[in-house]
């Protein structure tokens, strides 16, 4: 038996204070016998300003947020995908949003740099995004071993394209780990549907931390972060506010239910995505 948790949040604007925050749902997951333990995007701050994020950014592999992530995986002895961290590029208005795995000895192992930006205007509503005003999108997926299984990465936006995660069974990954922050409205529309639909077409786990409730910003984001399935089934979710969700996760599923329904053998068409040369 494998548990592993989705921490749910509701960020603000100070990154201290949401570490805190972290720290204490870290610890509360770690408690109830997580081994491994999903942030949601964004957990260190939902600024006021989409700029904001800017201010935070941070050189790879140094600055105060990927110090945290490395402490607290060492110290709770857990593997520990940390959500999301904006990371400088050449351009001083630009960030990447990348997703970094740790280890239980608080090694860096994966980054994945989200590839998929939310530029959108929500229908029916008042509520836009622009993520390309100040990330880069990434360019490669990534999956891992890990001791519970082969892991892939992948961030909200990321779910609305199958061919992402095609890559991502193509290249072993028997679970996905995935930080979220999707808006109330997308939410109630697409979440539940869009996870499980993941989960089916590729018969594999989908383990996603969100953001959920009301932010100091006026945002509102939809929670429900969950653990489903190969076959789709919801095996735990939160509601809307912030919490920390562990079940179990057994790999050994994904085998049998690829062998007793062998879909994923049966495709004729490919997907051909980059991979990673390096996942750290």
């Amino acid at each position: 038996m494998t548990n592993v948790a989705a921490i749910q949040m509701a960020s603000g604007p100070q990154p201290q204070n949401n570490m805190l925050e972290a720290k204490r749902l870290l610890k509360e997951a770690a408690d109830k016998g997580a081994q491994l333990v999903v942030l949601p995007e964004n957990f260190a701050m939902m600024g006021m300003h989409d700029e904001d994020v800017l201010k935070i950014a941070e050189e790879p592999r140094a600055g105060p947020l990927q110090a945290f992530l490395a402490e607290q995986a060492r110290r709770l002895g857990i593997w520990l995908v940390g959500g999301t961290v904006p990371l400088r590029t050449g351009r001083g208005d630009r960030a990447i949003s990348a997703c970094l795995v740790f280890d239980d000895q608080g090694q860096r192992v994966a980054r994945y740099d989200k590839i998929h930006l939310f530029d959108v205007r929500i229908p029916d509503g008042d509520e836009h995004y622009a993520e390309s005003r100040i990330y880069e999108p990434g360019d490669h997926t990534v999956t891992l071993d890990t001791p519970f299984g082969r892991m892939g990465l992948a961030v909200c936006y990321d779910l609305r394209f199958p061919e992402l995660f095609r890559g991502l069974l193509d290249q072993g990954a028997e679970f996905v780990a995935m930080p979220a922050a999707f808006t109330a409205q997308t939410g109630q529309a697409h979440w539940d549907i869009l996870l499980r639909a993941r989960a089916i077409e590729n018969q594999s786990f989908m383990l996603a931390a969100a953001q959920g409730g009301f932010h100091v910003n006026g945002r509102e984001t939809y929670g429900h972060s969950a653990l489903v399935d190969p076959w789709g089934r919801v095996v735990a979710q939160l509601g809307r506010n912030p919490g920390v969700l562990v079940a179990d996760l057994s790999c050994d599923c994904v085998g049998r239910i690829r062998t007793l329904f062998p879909a994923v053998h049966h495709r004729r068409l490919s997907c051909e995505v980059q991979v990673s040369k390096t996942g750290a």
